[in-house]
């Protein structure tokens, strides 16, 4: 019977966001390919040391745990541009640090995000910013790690933080605020508080994470004395009074978060590092660049602000 990834949370991750691989890269770009993979047969025995999304895809693979049925709740699937043979370091890497993923695809030379869609992915995450340029282009959801590994302390619990426009929701506020400004932006959003904002493209991927939250909403009942282990939060520039319409664009979409920072401007950094998310979302990169030296995060390079040449 074939392997079911319908019901699934599905995450393609690829080696570079996974792990620490610049030692290796460094080789390919300076001695070339050749050089690489006797570089990369040497250290086959060499694990790889963690990379930027480590302690996210970690902790996302805990999840499995809370199955009801034995069926994972959770499947990641390594998207490479490593060939096979040299992809050989990747899984073993893998196996040594115990993570719970026997799925790969490694495409020599070329980012296999074009099976985003046959492996029913609402998330990809790369080192490679032209290829997460493309697949959100293809209408994929996908986002370029930045700044260096974080630590992964002890625990179970798992923290994840999103920008909302251009990241949760599609651009189109975000479109009002660059050409018309801040004040027309909030006179805007009051206008259109009823309207719900488009999706943009990581709300299939918080769907995805709702429906892990709605187990662990049914063993609080059971057991009032249970700790959530997931948690998230919107992190986001808007303020009063833009800041209804988000809570009412999630509602309608049927999503939620735990808990929102609506800062008006104020340096995100400094809420994020009280935070301390495992992955945090944002589409300015800007906004990620004070605090991914700790906070392991994601440029989502979608919307009108990557359009600009300032971008």
């Amino acid at each position: 019977m074939p392997y079911d990834l319908g019901n699934m949370l599905v995450v393609g991750v690829a080696s570079s966001a996974l792990f620490d691989l610049s030692a290796a890269d460094s080789v390919f770009r300076e001695e070339g390919e050749d050089i690489y993979r006797e570089y990369q047969e040497a250290h086959i025995a060499d694990a790889l040391e963690p990379g930027v999304a480590f302690p996210f895809i970690h902790r996302l693979l805990s999840l499995n745990d809370l199955s009801t049925d034995g069926a994972p709740l959770v499947e990641v699937i390594i998207l490479s541009r490593n060939d096979p043979e040299t992809g050989l370091r990747v899984m073993r890497s893998v196996a040594h640090h115990g993570l719970a993923i026997t799925r790969a695809i490694f495409m020599q030379g070329r980012s296999p995000y074009e099976y985003m869609g046959a492996l029913n992915m609402s998330l990809f995450l790369s080192q490679n910013a032209n290829d997460v340029r493309v697949a959100l282009g293809m209408g994929f959801a996908a986002g370029q790690v930045l700044g260096s590994p974080a630590a992964d302390p002890n625990g179970t619990d798992l923290r994840i933080a999103f920008d909302f426009d251009g990241v949760l929701a599609d651009d189109s506020s975000e479109r009002v605020m660059q050409e018309e400004g801040l004040p027309a932006f909030h006179a805007h959003e009051t206008a259109h508080l009823e309207e719900p904002l488009p999706e943009g493209r990581l709300s299939e991927f918080l769907r995805g994470v709702n429906r892990i939250q709605d187990i662990e909403e049914s063993m609080v009942k059971s057991d009032a004395r249970y700790n959530r282990r997931v948690h998230v939060a919107i992190v986001t520039a808007r303020n009063a009074p833009s800041h209804e319409r988000v809570v009412r664009t999630l509602q309608s979409w049927g999503v939620r978060v735990n808990d929102a920072f609506f800062l008006g401007g104020i340096e995100k950094s400094t809420v994020l590092r009280v935070l301390r998310p495992h992955i945090f979302f944002d589409d300015q990169i800007g906004h990620l660049e004070g605090a991914a030296d700790e906070i392991p995060s994601v440029h989502v390079p979608f919307g009108v602000i990557n359009e600009a040449p300032s971008a």
